[in-house]
């Protein structure tokens, strides 16, 4: 590694360091701000709140990481031809896409670390996060939980549920089984459906058969083509049991998942529209320093941009990713694009862009 490489990455990682530290702590601010009131009417401890919002940071990061590059790609470089030091490095003979090399190196590792955080760190925080925020802030019961790629609910003292999947409005549920038991907990009655629908007030199994067991064992199977039973949730209480938060899997299980529902005959599209673009996004980091540093570069002749115009071409530039990034993911979700193009359709763009401004690099 050359002296030149060396300056290069210290100071590269210096101002990252400080546009990482500046982002993180407006967006926990603004976070902290909008999230307070709600967590004092519950009357949580300090305690609680702190360590939520400490497990809720690697989210963040991964999050405002791709921005922060950008920025500090940017600023870097501005900072360097304010000083005639690119002017320097230029008059030396010395490639302008060699100076480009440690930015684009330090933003590749930058998006393998968050890919790998993306799969084992952050859905293991996020999960716990959600844990301390149901339980010990707003006192609920937990949330559904997710083995085996099957989702478990509680529904009572002596009922469990587990379904497949919902759909956007959780008034139809798919894949449903119902578990009553006993006092002492041994197994009173199973109902195995393909659907359960709530309506005019009331949660209908469609399609499905029922066993009842007693002293002697299981008795024999009852199918069934419509059949009422009594449930006290409400379709919306099913918004956030029932339903797969794609954030609290790992894209292993994720994965996994979707392949499931794929082989259950039931469209994956929303699942499989998440996982692209979870493995898509940390790659915008190399996308973001290639962005930054062929902006900056190409006005070496002069002092180039200012810092100002730095922080807001970055802010401008970030505004627009993730406006088309949930674009395309929503279009995605909804069907409308297949779920590899949707998860990849704002890299591919913003790739396009960044390779037609680093051609106009001049050396």
């Amino acid at each position: 590694m050359t002296l030149l490489i060396r300056y290069l990455l210290r100071e590269h990682l210096k101002v990252l360091a400080l546009c990482l530290t500046g982002l993180a702590t407006i967006y926990l601010m603004v976070d902290f701000v909008e999230k307070v009131r709600k967590f004092v009417s519950y009357q949580a401890t300090l305690g609680s709140v702190l360590w939520y919002f400490v497990l809720k940071l690697p989210s963040i990061l991964f999050q405002i990481t791709p921005l922060a590059i950008l920025m500090a790609s940017l600023l870097t470089l501005v900072i360097l031809s304010r000083n005639n030091e690119i002017t320097a490095i230029r008059s030396s003979g010395i490639s302008l896409y060699r100076v480009a090399f440690p930015f684009l190196a330090v933003a590749q590792l930058v998006s393998l670390l968050m890919l790998w955080a993306n799969d084992s760190v952050i859905p293991k925080a996020n999960v716990r996060a959600d844990m301390i925020r149901e339980m010990q802030i707003e006192h609920r019961g937990p949330r559904a939980t997710f083995q085996g790629n099957e989702i478990w609910v509680r529904l009572g003292e002596q009922t469990l549920m587990k379904g497949d999947v919902a759909d956007d409005s959780s008034e139809k549920l798919y894949g449903i089984s119902l578990y009553r038991l006993n006092n002492d907990f041994t197994l009173k009655e199973v109902l195995h459906a393909k659907e359960l629908l709530h309506t005019d007030g009331q949660w209908i199994l469609v399609s499905g058969v029922s066993r009842t067991f007693d002293a002697q064992g299981p008795q024999a199977p009852h199918p069934f083509e419509r059949l009422r039973i009594p449930l006290n949730q409400k379709p919306e209480d099913f918004t956030r049991t029932i339903r797969v938060n794609s954030e609290d899997l790992s894209l292993r299980h994720l994965s996994s998942y979707v392949e499931r529902l794929r082989e259950d005959g039931y469209n994956p599209a929303r699942y499989a529209t998440d996982l692209f673009g979870r493995t898509a996004f940390p790659f915008v980091c190399l996308i973001m320093a290639l962005i930054g540093t062929s902006m900056s570069l190409m006005e070496t002749g002069s002092r180039g941009t200012s810092l100002v115009k730095g922080v807001g071409y970055s802010l401008l530039i970030g505004f627009l990713y993730w406006a088309g990034h949930s674009i395309a993911l929503a279009l995605g979700r909804g069907g409308v694009l297949p779920p590899l193009l949707a998860g990849w359709a704002a890299n591919l763009l913003f790739l396009s862009f960044a390779g037609y401004l680093f051609l106009r690099v001049r050396q």
